[in-house]
């Protein structure tokens, strides 16, 4: 069996908790991940932009609304150089404005994803998966893309059952 991989988008700083902001070292999405690499073999990819949005919330979600609009393909630090060791990717990112951060399209348009399986995750404080299923569906034509996660952010840290569930569903567990 080929193996798998967690690509994510995680953004640490000023983020939003159910109503409030904090500062957090390391992002929602990312604590979501180190569960899942504690749970079964996996190897890790960040997605990281190269020009990385602000650390003040308020203006990152300016931001990435204005890269929305203009269906911006923000360039990333690297990319793995390939993908083919892996038939499952989990793609993790927050909910940006309803869909993933820009850079995960990047991420995603860099490889062909026909014939492997892709396990959406998308942390959010009670927006959903959006149209993200739906996006991933229509940028990686030819991927069996199954059931996503949704985990409220500040939740992230005690998600490790739903996250049981779900690695179980998908096969992963």
């Amino acid at each position: 069996m080929a193996g798998t991989l967690i690509a994510y988008f995680s953004r640490a700083d000023e983020n939003y908790f159910g109503g409030a902001m904090r500062y957090v070292k390391v992002g929602n999405t990312e604590i979501v991940c180190n569960i899942i690499r504690d749970l079964i073999p996996v190897d890790m990819f960040k997605i990281e932009m190269k020009n990385p949005y602000s650390p003040v919330y308020m203006t990152c979600i300016d931001e990435a609304k204005r890269d929305l609009r203009a269906k911006a393909r923000p360039e990333l630090v690297r990319l793995p150089g390939s993908i083919d060791a892996y038939d499952t990717i989990v793609l993790a990112y927050p909910n940006y404005w309803g869909t993933m951060p820009m850079a995960v399209f990047t991420f995603l348009e860099a490889f062909d994803f026909t014939g492997k399986t892709i396990l959406p995750l998308c942390t959010n404080e009670g927006s959903g998966m959006g149209g993200s299923e739906r996006d991933i569906k229509k940028t990686c034509p030819g991927a069996v893309v199954k059931s996503g996660l949704s985990i409220t952010g500040s939740s992230a840290a005690d998600s490790e059952g739903a996250v049981k569930r779900w690695l179980s569903a998908g096969g992963l567990l």
